[in-house]
């Protein structure tokens, strides 16, 4: 492989991994531009080292040009787990970590001279990304809804209002609790809950605030 080979390699699966990264970055992940970028980039690297190791020893042993880049396919899921967490009752961070595992590939793909089906499937992961998280956007928008609960701080108390959505057949998606600074002994809960059954929002209220230690219930 020549230098200028090896060059265009290395910055194709630069743009390549930095196209899916500038998608990933431009809606805030935990892995954004910088990222992709450099997974694709270690990727690609690893994958002519793997192919000029092989071209070295070729006929001399039975080395097998692929067992780096199978490093990299399962090395690349520690990189991936570190960007799903829990927040809540929701897991975020499966798709980022799914996209670098993707852009791995992508990377290893430049490696290896595979520049169409590089370049095929950096179309398709920008496609996905950016088209179904609109549309995903949109169904969810219209079957969410977010509740503002001010209440006593008591114990079981997210239990009994977590009962009491259950009931009414919605399903929690986030939750988030602050203390109210200027009260002590209250706090703020904020729901993000998937309406799948269509509920009215004033029934969710009325329901909520038959409990008792609250103080105020809003539904936007």
């Amino acid at each position: 492989m020549s230098e200028w080979e090896l060059l265009l390699r290395l910055a194709l699966s630069c743009v390549l991994g930095g196209v899916i990264g500038y998608e990933r970055q431009s809606r805030r992940k935990v892995a954004g531009l910088r990222t992709n970028i450099l997974v694709c980039l270690g990727s690609c690297l690893i994958m002519v080292l793997s192919e000029a190791l092989y071209l070295n020893v070729e006929g001399r042993t039975n080395a097998d040009p692929a067992r780096l880049a199978a490093q990299v396919v399962s090395g690349i899921g520690f990189l991936g787990a570190g960007a799903i967490m829990k927040e809540g009752l929701t897991v975020i961070g499966l798709t980022t970590a799914a996209c670098l595992w993707v852009v791995a590939g992508v990377g290893l793909a430049v490696g290896a001279g595979y520049y169409a089906g590089a370049l095929f499937t950096t179309a398709l992961v920008f496609a996905t990304l950016g088209t179904l998280s609109r549309i995903d956007e949109w169904l969810m928008h219209e079957k969410n809804l977010t509740v503002l609960i001010h209440c006593s701080e008591r114990p079981g108390q997210m239990l009994l209002i977590n009962r009491e959505i259950e009931s009414m057949d919605l399903r929690i998606r986030s939750i988030k609790v602050r203390e109210d600074e200027g009260e002590a002994g209250l706090i703020y809960i904020e729901l993000d809950i998937y309406n799948h059954g269509n509920a009215r929002s004033i029934d969710v209220v009325e329901r909520i605030r038959a409990l008792d230690g609250l103080v105020s219930v809003k539904v936007t």
